[in-house]
């Protein structure tokens, strides 16, 4: 865990302490001072005395009283050297703001480790290097150079300046929104993500955690530290880079598949996380989830002063999926009595004029829907805060016991409300007093529907979150005697691969299935094998060095006649040669033919930031094209097998289509549970991809298996 004295240090050294108004050593002073650090400041400058009344010393070492935290803002090159001399003083913490590092190639690699091993020798933790720096509002200790960032209960991690500097901009113009702390993550050398994460689950000051991610050193860490946070305090997150230049091809469909996007969104999620796909819509989820109760029935009433503004609420509400509840009854009945007639009490509710001349009609529609058991929280939408405006100052104080009503609402039921207002830009009393309750308000429809969307979300999580695995493997825990022979076998020949016919047992072994495939090493074999299963079948070739076995003219079909298997493994045995002569070849795979039905694809990979990540979908030859699939990251548990099966696009054909039997739901879950129990086992498989995989109304046959190993 963080240690207290580098996020609330209570001394600090500008380590390039300098008298030039434009650097860094002089700017991180002067705002010291300016905004009354609580702590001691202290310079480091051989050729200076003091900087603004600060005293200089020619190095760390030299000052007789304790230090926490040192900036230094000195060039890259200097940093082994410094944090040596840091480390002598005992010094816990060091702000690196210098880049040149691991984002310059081989020689910053160089550099950065260096500079990490210094540090890990002392045991200073590193915040950066190439970072904007850090600041604790409540502490006044602002060690970034930006003037009057607002305080509040919302932590802000980022691995951009530029977003930081947009997100507290953004703050200072919503007087009620404001940060706890504000970390620059930078090149994430040394404390990483879910040590912030863990630090700011444990802060009094913070109710939510906002995060701006480019990319993590240890992605599985954090999710298991998301994994408990979240459920404490609520985390926000934008991950950049979703683009598909985050994919790699490493031999199977799965590698060329699983793009960053995909397997970053489903992991966060899945941990909790509130993601958000736009920069614009990061502040207020993050205002709303640190002031507001999340809902706890996904049920959302909209209370609306005009038809168009409550239809796309409607609309937006839905496509977010949270529900808009029937109004039941009694409630009807309570509008229906301080309504005019022509509003409309179906959800969205529309009050019809009705708060034209009394503004707190909607505190009191407010009270009557909250109060309703089917109702979670309630949207209002429409002029609110400029009925003062529009139709008689008079009512200006209307509009503010209004706002009170409502502020004071949300305590007394525990549901939230959020405002959306044509008027925000006039700035109004009855809005900031409404800001003040910690309601949000906002000028955006939409932006109001994403944010009471994510109290939904949220809500849901915590709802269901024991379902969930902690992304935690049992590593070799359910490995089988048979399995580590193969493994054993494979690694003793050299191999990077199983062989399908090992891949197939393997799996047999954890209760996948039920291997029928036989290997022969001969003519006469192959047609004794094949009078076994007295049908057709299919022959392939088995080589760790044909991986491809079609691109090697190694597999025929739907073969019978005893001189037809003869030739057909001589034929196979020959285009394995003539494909690739030093091909170590083990035989012949022999196999019942599969009778026709839904090819489906179950593949794995190692994901650079997360570890093992497991895809599901839509296979056969078109997987590539179709790119049907979800991702999971590994293990998984029946809860999210049952999800995975559910989320593909072309879903509707496990339940059968055109005539034909649905598809059996349940071994495809087996399937999938399979998969993820033997990646656990196995530490060595680097990937594996199973396509096809034919799924029957009873039952599933794995055509083609493939497993992976990693380089040793």
């Amino acid at each position: 865990m963080i240690s207290d004295k580098i996020l609330n240090a209570n001394s600090i050294v500008v380590v390039g302490a300098s008298k030039t108004v434009t650097k860094r050593g002089y700017q991180a002073i002067r705002i010291l001072l300016e905004e009354k650090y609580e702590g001691t400041i202290y310079g480091v400058n051989p050729k200076l005395e003091s900087v603004l009344g600060i005293p200089c010393y020619p190095k760390v070492s030299a000052i007789r009283e304790p230090v926490d935290l040192a900036l230094i803002t000195t060039p890259a090159a200097t940093l082994p050297a410094v944090l040596e001399d840091c480390g002598k003083k005992g010094v816990a913490g060091a702000v690196i703001i210098a880049g040149g590092f691991g984002e310059l190639g081989a020689k910053g690699k160089e550099l950065e480790a260096q500079m990490v091993e210094t540090a890990r020798k002392y045991n200073i933790r590193l915040i950066g290097p190439n970072t904007s720096g850090m600041i604790n509002m409540h502490k006044n200790l602002n060690l970034v150079g930006l003037r009057d960032a607002p305080k509040g209960n919302i932590a802000l991690i980022s691995q951009s300046g530029n977003m930081a500097l947009t997100m507290i901009t953004e703050a200072k113009i919503k007087s009620q929104v404001g940060f706890s702390y504000y970390v620059g993550v930078g090149n994430e050398s040394d404390i990483s993500f879910h040590e912030y994460l863990e630090f700011f689950e444990n802060d009094p000051n913070t109710n939510a955690i906002l995060m701006y991610v480019e990319g993590m050193r240890n992605g599985r860490k954090f999710l298991q530290q998301a994994y408990k946070t979240a459920r404490k305090k609520p985390i926000i997150l934008l991950k950049s880079g979703r683009s598909a230049t985050g994919k790699r091809s490493a031999g199977s469909h799965t590698g060329a598949l699983a793009g960053m996007s995909e397997v970053a969104r489903t992991a966060f999620k899945r941990a909790g996380i509130i993601v958000v796909e736009k920069s614009d819509e990061m502040l207020p989820c993050a205002e709303t989830l640190a002031n507001l109760p999340p809902i706890k029935n996904n049920n959302v009433a909209i209370l609306a002063d005009g038809g168009g503004h409550a239809t796309i609420g409607a609309d937006e509400l839905t496509d977010l999926k949270v529900n808009l509840p029937e109004i039941n009854g009694k409630t009807k009945d309570k509008l229906r009595a301080i309504l005019p007639a022509a509003a409309s009490l179906a959800n969205p509710i529309d009050v019809a004029g009705g708060a034209d001349d009394n503004p707190q009609v909607l505190a009191q529609c407010a009270r009557i829907l909250l109060q309703d058991p089917n109702v979670g929280g309630v949207l209002v939408v429409g002029l609110f805060g400029g009925y003062s405006i529009r139709f008689s100052e008079s009512l200006a104080y209307a509009e503010e016991d209004t706002a009170h009503q409502l502020g004071k609402l949300v305590k007394e039921t525990g549901k939230p409300i959020i405002m959306h207002s044509l008027y925000s830009f006039a700035k109004p009393h009855s809005l900031d007093l409404l800001r003040y309750y910690g309601i949000p308000v906002f000028d955006s429809l939409e932006l109001a529907c994403k944010s009471i969307g994510v109290l939904a979300e949220y809500g849901g999580y915590l709802r269901g979150y024991k379902s969930k695995v902690k992304f935690v493997f049992s590593m070799g825990a359910k490995a089988k005697a048979r399995g580590r022979e193969i493994m054993h076998t494979a690694r003793q020949e050299g191999r990077t691969a199983l062989l399908e016919n090992e891949a197939k047992e393997l799996v047999s072994l954890h209760g996948g299935m039920i291997c029928q495939d036989c290997l022969a090493q001969s003519p006469e074999q192959a047609v004794t094998m094949a009078a076994g299963f007295n049908e057709k079948v299919v022959m392939k070739i088995v080589s760790p060095d044909i991986l491809h076995k079609s691109d090697a003219g190694g597999v025929l079909l739907n073969l019978r006649k005893p001189d037809d298997i003869r030739n057909a493994y001589m034929e196979i045995i020959d285009n394995a040669r003539e494909y690739n002569p030093e091909a170590n070849i083990k035989g012949v795979l022999v196999a019942p033919m599969a009778n026709e039905g839904l090819e489906i694809i179950i593949g794995t990979k190692i994901d650079d930031q997360f570890g093992p990540v497991i895809m599901f979908g839509i296979g056969g030859i078109m997987v590539e094209v179709l790119k049907d699939v979800v991702f999971r990251v590994l293990p998984i548990s029946p809860y999210s097998a049952r999800n995975m099966i559910n989320e593909i696009t072309s879903v509707k054909l496990l339940d059968g289509f055109r005539g034909q039997p649905p598809i059996d739901r349940k071994a495809i879950k087996r399937l999938l549970l399979t998969v993820s129990e033997i990646i656990g086992s196995y530490p060595e498989i680097q990937e594996m991809d199973f396509n096809p995989v034919i799924a029957y109304e009873e039952g599933l046959n794995v055509v083609d298996a493939r497993i992976i190993l990693k380089k040793p």
